[in-house]
Order: C-alpha cells, then sequence, then structure tokens
C-alpha cells in the first residue's frame, strides 16, 4: 500500500502517460510525463524503475480492452460477423489512442507484456481468419500480416481532429471490411 500523497503522484504519473502517449504517441520523454504530472522526475523513477514500466501499466486497461474485442469476436459462431466485429472495434481504438497502437505492434523483448499478449492475440485473430476463409466470407488469400497492416494504416486516424475521429474511423473499418470479403 502506497501512502496517499504516493498514489496520488502514481495516478498523476499515469493519467499524464495516458494522456502523452496518447495525443503523440511512444516518443514522449520521461520528463515530458513527469512535467504534465507535475512531479520530479525521481517520483516518475521511483514508482516506474523503466520506460517500459511506465507504457506497461499505462496502457493496461486498453490491453484489457483489446483482449476482449478479440475473445468477442473469436466467441461469434459466425465467423465472418466476428472478424468484422474485431476490425471496426479494433480501428475505433486504434483512432482513440495512438500510443496503444505504437506498444502493441513495437518490437519488444521476447518476454514482454505487450509481445505476449500480441502474440496470443494474433493466433486467436488466425484462427478466426481461418475459419472466415473456409466459410467463404473472408477473401482467400487473407494472411493475419494483411490485418496488422490495416491496424498499422489506421495509426494515422489519431491525426483526425478529435471530432471527426469517430466517422473516420468507421468509414475506415468499412473499406478495410470491403477489401477483406471474400
Amino acid at each position: 500500500m502506497l501512502r496517499s500523497d504516493a498514489q496520488d503522484n502514481r495516478d498523476r504519473l499515469l493519467t499524464a502517460a495516458r494522456e502523452l502517449f496518447s495525443e503523440q504517441g511512444l516518443d514522449v520523454g520521461m520528463r515530458e510525463v513527469a512535467r504534465r504530472a507535475e512531479v520530479g522526475p525521481a517520483t516518475l523513477y521511483r514508482r516506474f524503475p523503466t520506460r517500459q514500466d511506465l507504457i506497461a501499466e499505462a496502457f493496461a486497461l486498453e490491453m484489457q480492452s483489446c483482449r476482449q474485442i478479440v475473445l468477442d469476436g473469436c466467441a461469434d459462431p459466425d465467423p465472418w460477423r466476428g472478424f468484422v466485429s474485431v476490425v471496426r472495434r479494433l480501428t475505433a481504438l486504434n483512432a482513440r489512442n495512438r500510443g496503444f497502437v505504437d506498444a502493441f505492434m513495437s518490437a519488444d523483448t521476447p518476454e514482454s507484456s505487450f509481445t505476449l499478449h500480441r502474440r496470443e492475440l494474433l493466433e486467436m485473430l488466425e484462427q478466426l481468419g481461418r475459419r472466415a476463409r473456409m466459410e467463404g466470407s473472408l477473401r482467400q488469400d487473407f494472411v493475419i500480416g494483411d490485418l496488422v497492416l490495416i491496424l498499422r494504416a489506421g495509426r494515422g486516424l489519431a491525426s483526425v481532429p478529435p471530432s471527426d475521429r469517430d466517422a473516420a474511423a468507421s468509414r475506415f473499418a468499412t473499406l478495410a471490411v470491403d477489401a477483406f470479403r471474400g
């Protein structure tokens, strides 16, 4: 248990990191996070000894959301409907948070939480894609790298003004789904 002031500092650091990573991606400096949280760098490093610790903690909720999106899509008895749901929901998540997609797609150490998370979810999505291909709904030449490519391309949605971002993400997802249709 942390003292209440220490917990407050930790919460402010996580809020600042989430905001900055969402707005600017992962290129944000640790000192900038500390400044936004109105704490000193020593406080930041005491709570999060490494940059990777801060990133993992800042995106813990997004990782849970991402996992749930994939689990929901894979659980759908109609594999095409499940696949479409995954594309639409991941695109919306992608548009809201540029930093999460950067972290999710980054080349990390083999044992990092993002690497393990990504590997597991991509395996699940590959199985979903295989089911949708066998059903004839998904194009026969689909490979999981195609979905990764769409997610990477969707990172640009974060540059759309916030008032237009949801509509842009929806349109982008519609175009992607049309491209994937068998």
